[in-house]
């Protein structure tokens, strides 16, 4: 139903005003993104300038900054985007799974409902080739790390808080999240450079080295039948 504000005929209240405003921002913001990403992964990070990304979607370069602090936020935003849905993921975790089970589980599982919010701003592919981009851009790269350890310590107070701990008092929580944290690092990494550079080939590889974190950390790593031979 639609209402006008009181002695003035004709006018809308807020509300419906507002939703219009804020979608049509979303498919600014999205647009803009879209844009970035296309262009950061077609001729590279810092042969892309604001200006271009701008023209692109045929808005001033003063739109852009509202939209954004800089190139660099663009370019990691999507990368948040699953960061923000893995912390919410370990969270929902069931409260009965180990804490390093539960980190496992959030991400393997949580990877292709990440890919459909991805895919509502740009195709997967292109958010994939990002990642090659960021490997192999010191400035991303160096953002992205530092970003890292910020979810990091998020991650340690959410599981401290799933199992009633105090994270400043118990290192367990910290100590976890730093193992699992460098498992998914040098996953990436692998990924990066490897071959198979899709969504099944990163999962594979995830749970791949997930699951030689407890062989990695407890276990002998001789083997009987001679030097280099393991999983």
């Amino acid at each position: 139903m639609e209402t006008k504000t009181p002695g003035t005929p004709g006018l809308r209240t807020t509300g419906p005003r507002t939703g219009l405003r804020e979608r049509k921002k979303r498919r600014t913001h999205d647009a803009l993104l879209r844009a970035a990403l296309e262009l950061f992964t077609s001729q590279g990070y810092e042969e892309t300038t604001v200006d271009e990304i701008a023209e692109a979607v045929d808005v001033s370069q003063r739109t852009f900054f509202r939209y954004f602090a800089g190139k660099e936020e663009a370019a990691l935003a999507l990368v948040e985007m699953t960061v923000e849905r893995f912390v919410e993921a370990v969270r929902a975790r069931p409260p009965h799974e180990a804490p390093m089970e539960a980190l496992r589980q959030a991400v393997l599982e949580g990877w292709y409902s990440i890919n459909q919010v991805v895919e509502s701003v740009v195709p997967i592919d292109v958010h994939l080739r990002m990642y090659r981009v960021i490997e192999s851009t010191p400035v991303l790269l160096a953002a992205h790390l530092r970003r890292s350890v910020e979810t990091e310590e998020e991650v340690a107070r959410v599981l401290a808080e799933r199992e009633g701990l105090d994270v400043d008092a118990d290192p367990r929580p910290r100590v976890a999240v730093a193992v699992f944290g460098g498992v998914m690092r040098v996953t990436e990494r692998q990924w990066s450079l490897g071959q198979d550079f899709s969504v099944a080939g990163i999962h594979a590889l995830t749970s791949r080295y997930l699951d030689q974190v407890g062989p990695a950390l407890l276990g002998s790593w001789r083997s009987t039948e001679g030097p280099g031979t393991g999983p």
